[in-house]
């Protein structure tokens, strides 16, 4: 397994060390203290910062999960009793449908902690490395990274409330070491319980509330039964890894609160309080509620769609005359259109340039280049003069 986790548990490693360090320069003492357990919670913060895009991802599959349970009951009834194959894989196609409709997949919900997870094993590991590091004996070398033999030696010295870092509930016999474990599982088993339930309870829309709901099920049974097996599993683990759990609940209880108070599911109890929170912020400026403001807006539509029928009004197309090509090769030379049709004499009744009157091809061509000439003058000309009034004006 220590081969598996080797760069996570140097990654852990190296950001231990350079925060202890950075904590060192800003004044706190060196060797075995307090900034070694400041570093166990730098790590959790620093890692709960990188995988904030994936709880953004969390919270849209959580909304998007609410949103789609009346019409995921409504597939469950429609083919409820329905064990025959086809059956079965029209069912998983109109399921996987009815995640892509809303943009969501069950198993963004739980990325989070999966991603969390090798860190925290790589963390368990690193603590439980540090006597053999610090007496040189570690298997891996004579370090984890940055983490040396006397570095090692100083978080395995360092306490939290009068326990070592790198102790465990059955792993050692000081009573101390036990009562600041049950403390800590008592505290992070309560604040797992409490931001599992404020899902349940304030950001969840009443349509999802019902017993009968298998989210609602799986939900419930998961508020009673994790802070259990936080509660059995946290006597196996290290007082470093129990302040990184700890740590981490906080920040989930905090980011929580934020998400609850200021972007509530559609439907919620939340979402009722927050909109009377907005609505009391704009009376107070003078402004009509949020509710009224979604009237007028959906009034304004319907009668929007009353004079279309409901159709959208296509752009009218402005006939546009098309110029002649003359005129056009007139114009980018000098803004007047030159007519470049032979004189009557000089066309037959085909329309081909002829010599009725003795005139050959090339006296015919000559003419037409001293019209040409003439027109390019006067344009010229009035160009002229038209910069000559501008000026005087």
């Amino acid at each position: 397994m220590d081969s598996m986790l080797w760069p996570l548990k140097v990654a852990v490693a190296w950001v231990m060390v350079y925060i202890h360090k950075a904590l060192v320069f800003l004044g706190m003492p060196d060797g075995p203290g307090v900034a070694w357990v400041l570093s166990i919670i730098g790590l959790t913060i620093v890692v709960r910062i990188l995988i904030i895009p994936l709880v953004v991802r969390q919270i849209r599959a959580s909304r998007g999960m609410q949103l789609m349970q009346p019409e995921f009951q409504a597939l469950q009834a429609k083919y409820k009793g329905k064990k025959d194959p086809e059956s079965q894989r029209r069912q998983q196609e109109e399921m996987m449908a009815l995640y892509r409709k809303h943009g969501t997949n069950p198993l963004s919900s739980c990325l989070p902690i999966l991603v969390q997870m090798p860190v925290f094993f790589a963390l368990l590991r690193v603590l439980s490395s540090l006597p053999n590091v610090a007496n040189g004996t570690y298997p891996g070398g004579d370090s984890i990274g940055p983490l040396t033999a006397k570095l090692a030696a100083d978080v395995q010295a360092s306490t939290f409330l009068g326990a070592h870092l790198s102790d465990s509930f059955l792993g050692s016999s000081d009573l101390q070491v036990k009562i600041v474990t049950v403390i800590m599982i008592i505290i992070m088993s309560a604040t797992q319980w409490y931001t599992m339930a404020q899902l349940s309870m304030k950001n969840m829309p009443e349509s999802v509330k019902n017993s009968d709901n298998p989210m609602m099920r799986s939900q419930r049974m998961m508020i009673t039964v994790m802070p259990i097996v936080f509660a059995f599993s946290g006597v196996y683990f290290q007082i470093g890894v129990l302040v990184y759990w700890l740590t981490s609940n906080a920040w989930t209880l905090g980011q929580q609160y934020f998400t609850i108070r200021n972007m509530p599911a559609p439907g919620s109890d939340a979402e009722k309080k927050y909109r009377a929170r907005i609505n009391a912020k704009r009376a107070r400026k003078g402004l009509p509620s949020l509710e009224e403001e979604e009237r007028a807006a959906a009034a304004a539509k319907a009668e929007a769609e009353g004079r279309t029928g409901g159709q959208r009004v296509q752009p009218v197309r402005k006939n546009r005359q098309k110029k002649h090509g003359s005129q056009v090769a007139g114009e980018a030379r000098g803004g007047e259109s030159v007519d470049q049709t032979p004189d009557p004499d000089e066309v037959d009744e085909g329309g081909e340039a002829s010599s009725a009157h003795g005139l050959t091809d090339e006296e015919i061509a000559r003419r037409r280049y001293e019209r040409r000439a003439r027109a390019r003058q006067q344009a010229a000309a009035k160009r002229k003069k038209q910069a000559k009034k501008r000026k005087q004006r």
